[in-house]
């Protein structure tokens, strides 16, 4: 015998699971809208977030390079001055001649003594002056022995003279020159 079911139940169950089908579709796309979404979201945050760091960097990095600039030019300087300082050093060392004597020369000269020749010979030395006293002249004598500079110092004169009314010692001395080796 044949069946015939009149009633629509399979057409029915079609077409609710057709709607829960369409439905599920649905709340997936919806689902993965949210989820891509949100996540594009938090990617355009850390993208900006990774630009600002990027700029702040870049600041500080143009702030470095200034700083360096400045730190290359104090070197510099720095390597000009100790290039200027070894030069002088280098002079005060190898200073010698008539400039270093006759600044020993100098530093010997009590007060109230003069000097009015000073000649050199190779390496003797003549030397005449004045002075208000014999003591100066011993004085003179011993310090010029005493700077290192100077041997055989030697009183070739010393005689009474007069300037402008006043009493006065004139002198003559020789000596030598030591060897300075620079």
């Amino acid at each position: 015998m044949i069946k015939i079911n009149l009633l629509p139940i399979r057409a029915s169950k079609k077409k609710e699971t057709m709607r829960q089908q369409v439905t599920i579709l649905v709340v997936l796309l919806v689902t993965i809208l949210v989820v891509g979404l949100g996540w594009w979201i938090y990617l355009r945050s850390q993208i900006n977030t990774v630009k600002t760091e990027i700029t702040t960097a870049e600041t500080e990095l143009a702030q470095l390079k200034t700083k360096i600039g400045v730190i290359d030019n104090l070197k510099k300087l720095q390597a000009d001055v100790k290039k200027k300082l070894d030069v002088l050093d280098r002079l005060r060392r190898g200073k010698t001649g008539p400039a270093s004597r006759l600044a020993t020369l100098s530093d010997s000269t009590p007060d109230k003594l003069w000097l009015t020749k000073y000649a050199e010979n190779g390496s003797a030395v003549s030397l005449s002056g004045g002075a208000m006293s014999e003591d100066l002249i011993a004085v003179f004598m011993k310090t010029l022995q005493a700077s290192g500079s100077f041997t055989n110092v030697e009183l070739v004169v010393s005689e009474q003279a007069e300037l402008a009314g006043t009493k006065y010692k004139r002198f003559d001395l020789s000596f030598q020159i030591k060897d300075q080796k620079p």
